[in-house]
């Protein structure tokens, strides 16, 4: 299968760069379904007569295998280009869904954990680094903008996949016009294999349609001097394994997995959240669904939205300012959500709204960060090592709502209430993170690659910033 390989997806001279991001979109729409689990989240509760922890399991084994496949795989992806790359994420992905299906309509919820979860997850990591790196290359000048383009298809996917799902659901199930309707195990394994077969067409389309740069390619007009000059940037390299020995590298770390449990913390809740603010309003179980489909494809716009604006926006502010509004910032929008904002339902889509467009935006300003503070040299593997974070907050996320939600009651039955306890403890890891992000520094010169024609120093230099 040599036509995968990195040599045969060199573009030709005068190719046209914005030709990168459909491509780059085309797998990350598809693997952004991800944040659209809470869709039918309460069915496989209802169907599996299990806990919200034991199904929330599935999500956090996805983003778990999202971030160690991106970290082993990094390297691989980076040497191998990202046709092979997005190649192999569509098989992983797609397969995910079918093997998820079966655990469904075989009631073996351990067979949702191994597809959907740990072989899904596994091409949610691939797919998910694959096109940045390239995309980072393609638009030396505007990084920020660049990782936006490719890592708000992530945040977007859900757009997509909340409707679609929640009216295959609705078309699947022969009871869905019934009071207090909750979608059947079977209408969630036929959507499973509905979209495992769209997903591979797509995913395929982006593999073989991206390029990389030639090595002497840069854009027309194009001063490397501008980029060097700015506060934090640096024009050396960094290899992988000297990136993870730097303090920096695990300071952007904190930073990344504050955000992200955060996020997670609203996300991965959307769905049930909103069903339980409405049905204390007096709404229907058709209304209240419908409600919790378009909310979360609302907020999957405020995902895609802020991954492309906010980190567009740091290339001209820079990336420290930029995290010092999402943690800042999206800490005291926090407070006012648990606060007030189920008192209202337009302070609250607002607030939700903002927040997680901080998330997004956390997400994708961080590739750009560390192509700032390390090089090009190997950021899409460094990129991968740093994904450990949300592996990480895949965990912490769903088990502190989860677990304080399991403690208020059960589900389908929660007040608005119940999630304050979950809500304000996300505010002390924004704060944690804000502070982690003042202390960023640029990574210290004995990490740089050597230049041609000198050694590197015959010791291993200690851990610096």
């Amino acid at each position: 299968m040599s036509f995968l390989d990195r040599e045969h997806t060199i573009a030709p001279p005068g190719f046209n760069r914005w030709l990168i991001p459909p491509a780059a979109l085309a797998v990350h729409l598809c693997i952004g379904q991800a944040y659209a689990t809470s869709v039918y989240k309460t069915a496989l509760v209802d169907h599996f007569d299990a806990s919200l922890t034991q199904i929330g399991i599935i999500f956090s084994i996805a983003i778990v295998m999202l971030g160690l496949s991106a970290a082993v795989l990094g390297t691989w992806v980076d040497t191998n280009g990202p046709r092979k790359a997005m190649f192999t994420s569509a098989l992983f992905w797609t397969s995910g869904f079918v093997i998820g299906a079966i655990g469904i309509f075989t009631n073996q919820l351990w067979l949702v954990y191994l597809g959907y979860g740990f072989i899904g997850g596994i091409g949610l990591g691939i797919g998910y680094i694959s096109p940045v790196s390239t995309l980072i290359k393609w638009f030396p000048d505007r990084p920020g903008l660049a990782t936006g383009m490719a890592i708000m298809g992530f945040g977007g996917g859900a757009l997509i996949a909340s409707p679609v799902s929640t009216a295959l659901l609705t078309f699947y199930d022969p009871n869905s016009g019934s009071p207090d309707w909750v979608a059947s195990g079977d209408s969630v394994g036929k959507l499973f294999l509905t979209l495992a077969v769209v997903y591979l067409a797509y995913m395929m389309f982006g593999a073989f349609t991206i390029r990389v740069p030639a090595a002497d390619w840069k854009p027309k007009g194009f001063d490397p001097s501008m980029v060097k000059a700015k506060a934090l940037v640096t024009s050396e390299n960094v290899s992988a394994s000297n990136a993870i020995k730097s303090r920096s590298f695990w300071l952007l770390w904190i930073v990344l997995f504050c955000n992200v449990t955060a996020g997670i913390g609203i996300l991965e809740q959307a769905a049930p959240m909103i069903q339980d603010f409405f049905r204390q309003e007096g709404g229907t179980s058709l209304v209240t669904a419908a409600v919790a489909g378009g909310f979360v494809g609302l907020l999957s716009i405020a995902n895609m939205g802020g991954r492309f604006a906010w980190s567009a926006t740091s290339d001209i502010i820079g990336r420290k300012r930029i995290y010092m509004v999402y943690l800042g910032v999206g800490s005291v929008l926090y407070v006012l959500l648990a606060l007030f904002g189920f008192g209202s339902t337009a302070l609250y889509v607002v607030l939700a709204f903002v927040i997680i467009s901080f998330y997004g935006g956390g997400f994708a300003t961080i590739p750009a960060y560390l192509r700032d503070l390390f090089g090009t040299f190997q950021v899409g593997a460094i990129h991968g090592r740093l994904l450990t974070a949300w592996s990480a907050a895949g965990i912490a996320g769903p088990l502190i709502v989860n677990g304080f939600l399991d403690a208020q009651g059960t589900p389908g039955e929660l007040t608005a209430q119940a999630y304050q306890p979950a809500l304000l403890t996300m505010v002390g890891l924004l704060i944690i993170g804000f502070v982690a992000n003042l202390m960023v520094q640029k990574v210290n010169s004995k990490y740089h690659e050597p230049k041609p024609g000198t050694t590197r120093p015959a010791t291993e230099p200690a851990m610096e910033s």
